[in-house]
């Protein structure tokens, strides 16, 4: 009768398994996060409806309906707010409270960590998107169905968060928590203000060709050609590629995990 072996024989669960473990924790975080989805959610539905109704009283030249001009903006507002204020307001504090320490010491790998992070963004995207389409469509929404129109959404979609997620955790990679918290809700409110996102860049004047410039004025147009002329913006695409690249290029060269 040969000897029981009792030795240990450690070893780390397979990545995919890995990542899809962070990836349900990473979902219910944001989903359990009220400030998350007012950003995420509330806003983005109350600023459709408001829009529409407001607009209706409103003398505001616009080359098609109300509903129709805003409801692709309000989708491009909705992957703002996730892919850019969500993520460096929950980096930020991940960061200050050593949480991204920690996963570092463990089997996870960064690439893991990363594309946990991206799955759970794009199922909050999915559920964005469903969400303010549902309510658009209950206001009157009349989409331009079409497949270069939804290669134009996907492609806006992905390109505009890859953007929006980049710059969003080169802030919370430079700054303390409390200061990531106050810049990202500024910057939100300013580019939704004025970044042309909700609004096409025509109906800002002259500020407007500086407007689709930025990555919500891209993102917008892409948003907008995509749902309204059922196309591919390729002029508007190129301008959030740029954005990602240099926040990509600026997080890697700044980001501190603790």
């Amino acid at each position: 009768m040969s000897a029981l072996d009792f030795s240990p024989q450690p070893g780390a669960a397979p990545l995919s398994s890995q990542v899809r473990a962070q990836a349900r924790m990473e979902t219910r975080l944001l989903l359990r996060n009220g400030e998350q989805l007012l950003l995420a959610v509330v806003i983005p539905v109350l600023v459709l409806i408001g829009g529409v109704v407001g607009l209706t009283h409103v003398d505001l030249s616009l080359t098609h309906r109300p509903v129709d001009e805003l409801t692709p903006g309000v989708l491009a507002l909705a992957i703002m707010s996730s892919a850019f204020t969500s993520v460096a307001i929950a980096t930020g504090f991940e960061r200050r409270y050593g949480v991204l320490k920690r996963l570092g010491a463990s089997p996870l790998p960064r690439s893991g960590l990363l594309a946990g992070k991206v799955v759970a963004l794009l199922v909050v995207e999915v559920l964005q998107v469903v969400l303010v389409s549902l309510v658009g469509l209950v206001l009157g929404w009349s989409p331009s169905w079409s497949v270069a129109g939804c290669l134009g959404f996907v492609l806006a979609l992905v390109l505009g968060t890859a953007s929006f997620a980049s710059l969003g955790l080169f802030l919370a990679g430079t700054l303390r928590a409390e200061a990531t918290l106050a810049v990202a809700n500024l910057v939100y409110l300013l580019l939704l203000a004025g970044g042309a996102v909700v609004l096409p860049s025509s109906s800002y004047g002259a500020f407007g060709s500086v407007a689709r410039w930025l990555p919500s004025g891209a993102l917008g147009d892409a948003m907008r050609a995509a749902f309204l002329d059922g196309a591919v913006a390729w002029s508007s695409l190129p301008c959030l590629v740029g954005w990602a690249l240099v926040g990509g290029y600026l997080t890697a060269r700044t980001f501190s995990w603790e």
